[in-house]
């Protein structure tokens, strides 16, 4: 018999939500029809799904006015309708849900994203919850990134003039979109950990974190701080049923966001900047051979994991960085995450008896992901051969964060690939940046020829 999953939640988090799962309850047991109803509410989430339940389920129906987490049912038939919905019509969406087809997994492309979403599925403990800030927080570091980026084709300095079409956008990049990155990193993660009574002190705390000059090592801090506070008092403050609606909107977020907003201010913020003066310090006034062990390390994480722990701590670490106008360290780990997809790609043209005919057919389609910069392109070719598949690309990418850092290439944006490069003044020594990827793409490709083995029934 299929099982259904459902998932509801309204604005508010209270009234439309629980009617609208009890409406899908009834419905499948008229309907004899297995079905889990995961709710998220003003006090969170309850009868969450785990990753077995999602696997198994045929369908998922998502009857929410807010943001789900729907990347965990990527490959999954989804159908997605507003809350009301599924008050209204709930034996409609049942039936819908039943009749809907399972996906299909074959294509690359899918694979790829298959693979990142249950890496995402997968995470737990801290790792999850700093991840969950750093996935909020991207979007607003690439942003503003990029616009800050496109005011550079006026001239490097142009937006210091008042009134400009450049300052406008520095205006907003600089002033708007990365001011909040610390805020929005901070608060998602303590949003992870309480879920919505952790987020309005974990937005403060990286306010103050940014404020203070701590930087993201201050925000991210500030977050695990706010979360821990608002989980432990969720926990602890029980109060008779009538008032329970005050504790996620009134209790909770005033006292964690005054004992956040204290320790901040009095214990955490004046310490951890003086920690992010000196790592600034110690960056602007690296020398060359320093520079290359740090580009070679971080190089060698980017290829590590493709998209892994490891790889999110690199580019987390020169993401972090752009706050503090630090821009080598960016320009390394992009390039380095550029060149395993690609180097593979290149490996499938130059040695095609080494592949089979569904991975050079691959091989295309990872050349796309590799110049746009997305490393878990390598993914179903190192599940495949990892013990020469993995050793290939790290040292392909360490050779290119070496080189990126040597020739000291600056990238003021967090990412975009190929693309970027083409906005003037984004890349700082532009030609010797390309030199770094063409090196490393060959360098993994020539290892990639050595290693592997010639196929015996080569097409």
């Amino acid at each position: 018999m299929k099982k259904l999953l459902a998932v509801t939640a309204c604005p508010t988090g209270v009234a439309h939500t629980y009617m609208a799962a009890e409406s899908l309850l009834k419905a499948a047991r008229e309907k004899g029809i297995p079905i889990k109803v995961e709710t998220r509410g003003a006090v969170g989430v309850e009868n969450e799904f785990t990753e077995q339940e999602i696997a198994e389920a045929h369908a998922i129906i998502v009857a929410a006015d807010t943001d789900v987490a729907e990347s965990r049912f990527a490959g999954k038939p989804v159908v997605k309708v507003p809350v009301a919905q599924a008050i209204k019509n709930p034996s409609g969406l049942i039936e819908e849900a039943l009749n809907k087809e399972a996906a299909s997994g074959d294509d690359y492309i899918r694979q790829v994203e298959q693979s990142k979403a249950q890496r995402s599925s997968a995470r737990t403990g801290a790792y999850k919850h700093l991840m969950n800030g750093v996935s909020h927080m991207l979007p607003l570091v690439v942003a503003g990134g990029l616009l800050i980026a496109i005011s550079f084709i006026f001239g490097i300095h142009a937006f210091e003039q008042k009134g400009t079409f450049a300052a406008a956008l520095m205006s907003i990049g600089g002033g708007a979109a990365f001011a909040l990155m610390v805020p929005i990193l901070s608060g998602f993660i303590a949003f992870s950990i309480a879920e919505k009574p952790g987020l309005a002190p974990g937005l403060v705390g990286g306010m103050l974190a940014s404020q203070l000059g701590a930087g993201f090592l201050g925000g991210i801090i500030a977050g695990f701080l706010a979360g821990y506070v608002a989980l432990w008092l969720k926990k602890t403050i029980k109060l008779p049923k009538n008032f329970e609606g005050l504790k996620p909107i009134l209790l909770i977020p005033l006292i964690a966001t005054a004992v956040t907003g204290l320790l901040m201010v009095y214990v955490i913020g004046e310490p951890v900047k003086a920690i992010m003066d000196g790592l600034t310090h110690w960056l602007g006034a690296m020398r060359t051979s320093n520079a290359v062990l740090l580009g070679l390390l971080l190089g060698a994480m980017m290829a590590f994991d493709m998209g892994g722990p490891v790889n999110k701590a690199a580019y987390t670490f020169a993401v972090g960085l752009l706050a503090s106008e630090i821009y080598t360290p960016m320009a390394a780990v992009m390039a380095a995450g550029m060149t395993p997809p690609l180097g593979l790609w290149l490996a499938t043209l130059l040695a095609p008896k080494k592949f089979t005919k569904e991975e050079r057919n691959a091989g295309k389609a990872a050349s796309v992901l590799g110049i746009s910069f997305i490393t878990e392109g390598a993914i179903p070719f190192a599940a495949g051969d990892p013990f020469r598949v993995i050793p290939s690309i790290m040292v392909g990418s360490a050779l290119t964060g070496a080189l990126s850092m040597m020739f000291d290439a600056t990238l003021r944006a967090p990412h975009g690939g190929i693309f970027v490069l083409l906005i003037p003044n984004t890349v700082g020594h532009l030609a010797l940046y390309a030199v770094a990827i063409v090196a490393g793409t060959l360098v993994t490709a020539l290892m990639l020829m050595l290693l592997k083995k010639t196929l015996p029934n080569a097409e």
